[in-house]
C-alpha cells in the first residue's frame, strides 16, 4: 500500500443537496467527535457497515484510502468511523455551497489554525476568510480539491503533523500545480488547511484559474503531482528512519539487487535451444530482405511488426527469462508503489515499453543471418569480460621509481635527484669556493656540519629540525649556497616548518644564483663539485625550470673531470634520451666508470642493465655481484650521512631482496627513518606496505599516503584515489578521487590516466565525458600501458563514443598485442577474421587469434575452433584442430563453445541455431542497463565484492577460470 494517498476532485454544477446532506453530517460527526473512546475498539456496528458498502459502491476510489485499509485489517467503531468521516470528506462535489466549504476547511475540528483560521496561500499574502469565501462561492469555473494524507507514524517522523511544514511544502509546489493543473502562474489561486486527525493527519488544498474555463488535470498529471509530493515528503527518510528500518530497507534493496544480478548473469551463461525463434528468425530474415527504407521497428509493416512480436514474447517463455523479467517487474514495483496507490500488472515482454530495444535487437539479429558475421554471438560476452572493470583490477605500482626523470620535481634532488638518489657527498678534501668578491660561497665548514647533523640526526647528536634550520639559516645569511639549498629541501617537505613549495623555490633560487656565481671564477680545477651542483639543479628544475640540455652540458663538464657522482646522473640522461641523444651503450660505460669509483648507485644501474640485457649482454651472475656491491655500498654512506634517500632506497632492496636477504621488518625500519625526514617514497612505500599487508597501522599508513599525495608524489595520489574509489575509508568520495587521479596524472602517472579515463568513459560515478575520457586514456596509451592502448583502440574500432579510426585502432591494438595482451590480440586477430572495417587477411588473422589462445583466451580458442568446425575460403573445415580448441574453450565456461561441442554433426552453420541464445543475452544487457538506471546509476558494473565474490563463485561453479575476465597489470 502506498505511504502516501492524493486524491483529486473538482466541485462544479453539483445540486445543492449534495452539500447540504454532507455539511449536516460533518457538523454533527456523527460516529467520530462523539464516540466514547471506550468503545472505538468494539466491533464496528451494523449501521456502519451498511454506510461503509455504500460508500465503497458509490465513491469505489475510496478502497484506495489509507482509513479504509485500516478498516479492513481491524474493523472496529473508531477505524469505521475515520474511515466514513474522510470519505465523504474526499467527495465534496458540490457547487452552490463552494462558500460553506471554504468555511468547512478552515474552521472545522482539528484543524490547525493560524491566527483565527487554518486558511493559508502564496508567502507575503494575507488570507481573510471571507473575502476566500466570497471570492469562490463566485467563480463560474471548476475549482479542485485535492486531499493529501499520511500515515500518522510518517508525519510525526518527517515533520508533517504541523501546519507550517505543509505549509513550506506547498509554497514550494506552486510550479507543480501550473504545470499538472494546465493553469498560467499569474491566474492560478490556491488555498490549503492542514487537518490533524488522529490516524492519518492531511491537508486540503484548493486550487483554480482566476479565469473561469481555464485549467484542467488528466489522470497522468494526478499521478505525476502524487509522486513529486511523495519524492518531497519522503525524502527525509533516509536522514530520519530508525536505524533498524534503514538496515531492514538497505537489506530488502541489497536481496533484490542480487537477484537481478544473479539471474542476468545465469541468462548470459545459458543457452537458448528454442527451435521455434530460430524457424521465426529465419522467416523474419526473408522478410527483411524484401523491406526497403529503415529496418527499425517503428518503419515496420504491421505484419513484420508482428512477427518480431511473437519472436519476442517467444523468448519469454525460456525460464531463466521469465523469471529474470518478473524479478525486474518487482523491482518496478518497489519503485512506483513509493508514489502511486497500486502498481500495474506486468504486460507481456513485446508490450513493455521500457525494453522497446529488444525488438531492434531481433531484427538486427535476423539481418545478420546469413551475413557471415562470424564471432557476433560472443561479441556481448567478452565485452563484458574483457571490458577490464577498474574496481577489478590490482594493478601493481612500481615500489621503487626507476625511471625517475618522469617523477614530479619533489622526488627529484632534495639533496640529489629521485634517478640518482646518491647523497650530495661532503667532497674528499677541506672545501672552501667563493666567488671573486667573496659573497656566495659553497663551504662545507663546522656550522654547515653541525646542522646536517640536526637534520639528519645521528648516535651523538638527536635529530631537530629547528637548530637545523637555525644553522642553516646563519649560514645563509653569510653566502652559503649549500645551506641555501638546505633550506629549500626543508621548506619543500615540511621540516620543521609547514611545507611551502614557493618559499622552498625562492630559497633553491637563491642557492643556484649563488653556486652560479661562485663557479664563475674559480680556476677550473676547482669548479668540478659545483658544476655537478648546477647540472643537478637544472635536472630536477630546482630554483628554475626543468632543463635537460643545459643540465646535461653542466654535467659534461663535471663528468670530463671524472667526478662520480656526475658521470653517474650523466649516465642517467644519456639512458633515456633527455637533453642528449638516446645512447644505452654509452649510459653503460659512464655507470661502469662511476661504478669503479665506489658509487654504489652506479653499481644498482649497472646490476639492472645486466639483469636486464639494456646496453650490454644479459648476465644474471654480473647483476647480482653488482646489486651486492650496491647495497654494500648505500650501508656505507647512510651510518655515514643518515640521509633519507639512502634510507629508503635500503628499504626497497631489503623489501624486494636486491643484493641482500630479503627482510621486510627491516625495510620498514628504513623506511620509517626516511618517512620522518619528510622522503615521500618512503611515505609511499610504507603506507602501501602497511595497506597491502594489513600489517602495522592503518590510520597512519594512510596518514603517510596522505603526506606523500600532498607533497606530490603521484604514486601515493593514486594509491588514495583507489582508497577513496572503493571507500576504504568509509564512504566512497568520488570527487576526492578524480581529483587525485588528476594530479597524479598530470605528473605523468599512466595508471592514473588510465583509471581516470575509464572513469569519464564509463560514466556513473563522475558524468561521462567521451572527451575527457580520450585525452587521459591517450595520455596513458602514449606511456606504452597495454590495456590503455587496448581500451582507446576498441573505442576507435566501434567509432561510438568517438568517431571511427581504424588506422589508429589498428595501430594501438597492435601495440598492446606486441605488449603480450590477449584481448588485444584477440581482437586484432577478430578483425582481420572478419574482413569489415579492413581487408580480410585470414593468415594474419590466425596468428593473432593463436597468440591469444595460446595465453588460454576462451574467445580466441572459440574463435579459431568456430573457424576450423565451419570452415572459411582459403581455411578448410578441420574438426581435429576445431575439437581441442573448443575444449579449451568450453572448459573455462564459453556456453558456445560447449553448444557447438554438443551439437557438432548436426548442421553445418551454427548462427541460426545460435540466434536465439544471442537474443537472449542481449536481453539480459537491457535488463542490466534499466536496473542501473532505476538504481541511481550504479548499475551492475558497480557491485560491492561480496556481490562480486558471489557471482564470480557462480562462474567458477559453471567452469569458467576464476580470473578470465580480471586480467593483471604489471607495471
Amino acid at each position: 500500500m502506498s505511504k502516501l494517498i492524493f486524491t483529486s476532485r473538482y466541485i462544479r454544477d453539483a445540486p445543492p443537496e449534495h452539500l447540504q446532506n454532507y455539511v449536516r453530517y460533518i457538523s454533527t460527526r456523527e460516529g467520530v467527535e462523539k464516540v466514547d473512546e471506550s468503545k472505538k475498539n468494539l466491533p464496528v456496528t451494523p449501521a456502519q457497515k451498511d454506510l461503509i458498502r455504500q460508500l465503497v459502491k458509490d465513491m469505489p476510489e475510496s478502497k484506495d484510502m489509507l482509513e479504509y485499509e485500516d478498516y479492513r485489517q481491524y474493523p472496529t467503531i473508531g477505524n469505521a468511523s475515520e474511515f466514513i468521516t474522510q470519505a465523504l470528506e474526499r467527495n465534496l462535489d458540490m457547487a452552490a455551497m463552494k462558500e460553506n466549504y471554504v468555511d468547512y476547511l478552515a474552521n472545522r475540528p482539528r484543524v490547525e489554525r493560524i491566527g483565527e483560521h487554518g486558511l493559508f496561500t502564496d508567502a507575503g499574502k494575507a488570507v481573510i476568510l471571507a473575502e476566500v469565501q466570497k471570492e469562490v462561492s463566485e467563480h463560474k469555473g471548476p475549482v479542485w480539491t485535492h486531499v493529501v494524507s499520511l500515515r500518522r507514524e510518517d508525519a510525526t517522523r518527517l515533520g508533517y503533523d504541523s501546519a507550517r511544514e505543509w505549509m513550506s511544502l506547498l509554497r514550494s509546489k506552486r510550479a507543480m500545480l501550473c504545470k499538472y493543473m494546465k493553469i498560467d502562474s499569474g491566474d492560478l489561486r490556491w488555498y490549503a488547511a492542514f487537518h490533524n486527525e488522529g490516524h492519518h493527519p492531511h491537508v486540503h488544498l484548493m486550487v483554480y484559474s482566476a479565469k473561469d474555463n481555464d485549467g484542467y488535470l488528466t489522470k497522468a498529471g494526478i499521478e505525476a503531482m502524487r509522486s513529486e509530493l511523495a519524492h518531497d515528503i519522503f525524502r527525509q527518510d533516509f536522514a530520519q528512519i530508525y536505524e533498524g528500518q534503514n538496515l531492514a530497507r538497505s537489506s530488502l534493496k541489497e536481496k533484490a539487487a542480487e537477484r537481478m544480478c544473479l539471474l542476468t548473469e545465469e541468462m548470459l551463461q545459458g543457452v537458448c535451444k528454442n527451435p521455434v525463434i530460430g524457424e521465426k528468425l529465419q522467416l523474419l530474415s526473408e522478410r527483411l530482405k524484401n523491406t526497403r527504407g529503415k529496418k527499425v521497428y517503428g518503419y515496420l509493416k504491421a505484419d513484420v511488426k508482428r512477427l518480431v512480436d511473437q519472436i519476442v514474447d517467444e523468448l519469454a517463455k525460456e525460464p531463466t527469462v521469465a523469471e529474470a523479467y518478473q524479478a525486474w517487474g518487482e523491482w518496478q514495483d518497489q519503485i512506483l508503489l513509493t508514489y502511486c496507490s497500486k502498481a500495474p500488472s506486468l504486460p507481456s515482454l513485446s508490450s513493455q515499453k521500457q525494453l522497446k530495444s529488444i525488438k531492434n535487437m531481433v531484427i538486427a539479429e535476423a539481418l545478420k543471418l546469413g551475413g557471415h558475421h562470424f564471432l557476433h554471438e560472443t561479441s556481448m560476452q567478452e565485452a563484458g569480460h574483457t571490458g577490464i572493470r577498474l574496481d577489478e583490477l590490482e594493478e601493481t605500482i612500481p615500489d621503487e621509481r626507476e625511471e625517475g626523470e618522469a617523477a614530479s620535481s619533489d622526488t627529484e634532488d632534495r639533496i640529489v635527484v629521485a634517478n640518482a638518489e646518491d647523497p650530495l657527498p661532503e667532497p674528499e678534501m677541506p672545501f672552501y669556493e667563493e666567488g671573486e668578491n667573496g659573497s656566495a660561497k659553497a663551504e662545507w665548514n663546522k656550522r654547515y656540519k653541525l646542522a646536517r647533523s640536526y637534520l639528519y640526526g645521528s648516535e651523538r647528536i638527536p635529530q631537530d629540525f629547528a637548530e637545523a634550520m637555525g644553522l642553516f639559516s646563519l649560514e645563509a645569511d653569510s653566502g652559503n649556497a649549500l645551506a641555501m639549498y638546505d633550506l629549500g629541501r626543508m621548506w619543500a617537505d615540511g621540516l620543521g616548518v609547514e611545507a611551502d613549495s614557493d618559499m622552498a623555490q625562492e630559497w633553491y633560487r637563491k642557492a643556484l644564483a649563488a653556486f652560479l656565481s661562485a663557479e664563475k671564477d674559480l680556476p677550473e680545477r676547482k669548479k668540478t663539485y659545483l658544476q655537478y651542483r648546477i647540472g643537478k639543479m637544472y635536472l630536477a628544475g630546482l630554483g628554475c625550470t626543468k632543463d635537460y640540455k643545459t643540465a646535461a652540458d653542466w654535467l659534461e663538464r663535471a663528468a670530463g673531470k671524472q667526478h662520480k657522482y656526475a658521470q653517474y646522473s650523466l649516465a642517467g640522461l644519456y639512458a633515456r634520451g633527455q637533453g642528449v641523444e638516446k645512447d644505452l651503450e654509452h649510459a653503460f660505460t659512464l655507470y661502469q666508470a662511476s661504478a669503479t669509483q665506489d658509487n654504489p648507485y652506479a653499481s644498482y644501474e649497472l646490476g639492472k642493465m645486466f639483469q636486464s640485457g639494456t646496453g650490454t649482454e644479459k648476465s644474471a651472475a654480473q647483476a647480482d655481484i653488482h646489486f651486492q656491491n650496491a647495497f654494500s655500498g648505500f650501508l656505507v654512506l647512510e651510518k655515514q650521512s643518515h640521509d633519507d634517500k639512502l634510507q629508503y632506497r635500503l628499504g626497497q632492496m631489503l623489501h624486494q631482496g636486491i643484493g641482500t636477504e630479503k627482510d621486510e621488518e627491516e625495510a620498514v625500519r628504513y623506511w620509517q627513518l626516511a618517512a620522518k625526514l619528510g622522503n615521500g617514497n618512503a611515505q609511499y612505500a610504507l603506507g602501501k606496505f602497511w595497506l597491502d599487508t594489513g600489517t602495522g597501522d592503518i590510520c597512519q599508513a594512510v596518514e603517510w599516503l596522505e603526506k606523500a599525495a600532498d607533497a606530490g608524489n603521484a604514486s601515493a595520489q593514486y594509491v588514495l584515489a583507489k582508497i577513496y574509489l572503493e571507500g576504504r575509508l568509509g564512504e566512497r568520495d568520488t570527487g576526492k578521487a578524480v581529483e587525485l587521479l588528476q594530479k597524479a596524472a598530470e605528473q605523468g602517472n599512466g595508471y592514473a590516466a588510465y583509471r581516470l579515463g575509464r572513469l569519464y568513459l564509463e560514466g556513473g560515478d563522475v558524468a561521462k565525458d567521451a572527451e575527457k575520457a580520450v585525452h587521459w586514456l591517450t595520455e596513458a596509451a602514449d606511456q606504452d600501458l597495454p590495456f590503455a592502448q587496448y581500451t582507446l583502440g576498441c573505442l576507435y574500432l566501434k567509432g561510438e563514443e568517438i568517431s571511427k579510426d581504424m588506422e589508429k585502432a589498428v595501430m594501438l591494438l597492435r601495440q598492446s598485442a606486441l605488449q603480450g595482451n590477449e584481448y588485444a590480440q584477440y581482437r586484432l586477430g577478430s578483425v582481420y577474421l572478419l574482413g569489415e572495417d579492413v581487408p580480410q587477411d585470414l593468415e594474419e588473422a590466425v596468428r593473432w587469434l593463436e597468440m591469444s589462445g595460446d595465453k588460454g583466451n576462451q574467445y580466441a580458442q572459440y574463435a579459431l575452433g568456430k573457424l576450423y568446425l565451419c570452415g572459411q575460403p582459403g581455411v578448410p573445415r578441420d574438426k581435429e584442430k576445431a575439437v581441442p580448441l573448443l575444449e579449451a574453450s568450453a572448459a573455462q565456461g564459453n556456453i558456445y563453445a560447449q553448444f557447438l561441442l554438443e551439437h557438432m554433426d548436426s548442421f553445418r552453420d551454427p548462427d541460426v541455431v545460435l540466434a536465439a541464445t544471442r537474443l537472449m543475452h542481449h536481453l539480459s544487457r537491457i535488463f542490466q542497463e534499466d536496473y542501473r538506471k532505476t538504481s541511481g546509476g550504479s548499475g551492475m558494473g558497480h557491485m560491492d565484492r561480496k556481490r562480486r565474490r558471489k557471482l564470480q563463485e557462480k562462474r567458477m561453479a559453471q567452469g569458467h577460470k576464476k580470473d578470465d575476465h580480471e586480467p593483471q597489470q604489471t607495471m
